[in-house]
């Protein structure tokens, strides 16, 4: 069994796997032979779909009763980005100073690397005999589009059986000190494109063409115009940002055929997917009434808020965040979006992880203390989850 409880060190063996998305890199073989080796039975699911490339991921369980406790991550990282700016080579994982460089110091391979130790600890100590089971939900797929990751996991380990009674994921959730804040849910996020066509004229002769950049802007004024909500009791005010208008017409005397919008909505549980789409069709089809134009709106696939209410879950977390660090972590729903929008589907999951000030960035950094903090942070929660729901 292995004894290799040192977050440091296993921190270090992940982030020198260069496993930039979507590519594995090593980093999951590297997971389950040290989880192997401990006695995770480990299984490698490699999922793929047209027109997105093939993913490979991983879950580890040891135990086989219940309850159930997942601790979920990504070994996938970005791009490095001008590797020349780097100090130290991005795969290289370097200590200067008491502090971890490397690509995935802190999003997310510290992470998992802190949970894997705190795990490792657990299961040696309970040599084999757990109150429950623990396990590993690993994907290469968080920092890509997320299609052959997550969500067909969990689709596989429905199909097998497996439940998954209560998930962590391991998020970098921490703005400025390690304990600042536990994520207990998100805002939705819903991303469309508004194609507004016309008639293609001469600009002299506007009676003559119907100008698709009239109604756009009408149409734009109109969604930036409503004040969506003022916030809920666990979530932040609903905004949508435009992100993008184009027109493509490099003429300056011609009436363009068409003009498009693109636009986010990050929202909270006063709305959905469903009744966010009605008004916008509702706001277009206001503009256009009366004229020539014609709509077009498509959306990506959206997610809807979700929130993990405050309880013994949480609780635990807290406990746990603040026998380590002193701190009492703000229970947030800031942010963008993570694998838990897909886990929250299947359990109850709330996100704790290192501090995210580097994340994406040159220089990619975790505070070497923090690693060994959240490691004991970690397994100070896994005990106190079994006490608490066995």
């Amino acid at each position: 069994m292995s004894k290799n409880f040192d977050p440091l060190e296993l921190a270090n063996a992940l982030i020198r796997c260069p496993s930039v998305t979507p590519l594995e890199g090593g980093a999951l073989d590297y997971l389950s032979q040290v989880l192997g080796d401990a006695g995770f039975n480990c299984q490698r699911m490699v999922f793929s779909e047209e027109g997105t490339p093939d993913v490979d991921n991983l879950y580890a369980r040891i135990g086989s009763s219940g309850p159930n406790l997942a601790y979920a991550g990504h070994t996938d990282v970005v791009p490095v980005g001008d590797e020349a700016a780097w100090t130290s080579p991005p795969f290289s994982a370097q200590v200067r100073d008491g502090v971890l460089y490397g690509r995935g110091a802190a999003d997310m391979k510290g992470g998992i690397a802190c949970f894997l130790a705190a795990a490792l600890e657990y299961t040696a100590k309970s040599k084999g005999d757990l109150p429950g089971s623990l396990s590993f939900i690993i994907t290469g797929d968080e920092e890509g589009p997320a299609i052959n990751g997550t969500v067909k996991m969990l689709d596989r380990l429905k199909d097998q059986g497996e439940v998954v009674d209560h998930c962590i994921v391991g998020e970098p959730t921490n703005p400025q000190a390690l304990g600042d804040m536990i994520k207990i849910g998100r805002r939705g996020s819903l991303t469309g494109e508004i194609l507004i066509k016309g008639v293609q004229g001469h600009v002299a002769y506007p009676a003559m063409a119907a100008n698709p950049v009239s109604g756009l802007i009408d149409i734009i004024h109109e969604l930036q115009s409503r004040v969506l909500d003022e916030g809920t009791e666990h979530f932040d005010p609903s905004n949508l940002e435009v992100t993008s208008i184009d027109v493509g017409n490099e003429a300056t005397n011609v009436i363009p055929a068409q003009a498009h919008a693109r636009f986010n909505i990050r929202f909270n549980d006063a709305h959905d997917g469903v009744s966010l789409k009605a008004w916008i069709s509702d706001v277009v089809d206001g503009a256009l009434k009366g004229t020539e134009l014609k709509s077009e709106i498509q959306y990506q696939p959206s997610s809807d808020s979700f929130l993990t209410a405050p309880g013994p879950l949480v609780n635990v977390l807290s406990a746990a965040i603040g026998s380590v660090t002193g701190r009492a972590p703000e229970l947030s729903t800031s942010g963008g979006t993570s694998d838990a929008r897909f886990i929250k589907n299947i359990c109850p999951v709330v996100e704790f992880g290192l501090v995210n000030k580097s994340i994406h960035q040159v220089d990619e950094h975790a505070a070497v203390d923090d690693l060994y903090k959240l490691k004991d942070i970690y397994a100070r929660f896994i005990e106190g989850y079994f006490k608490a729901f066995c």
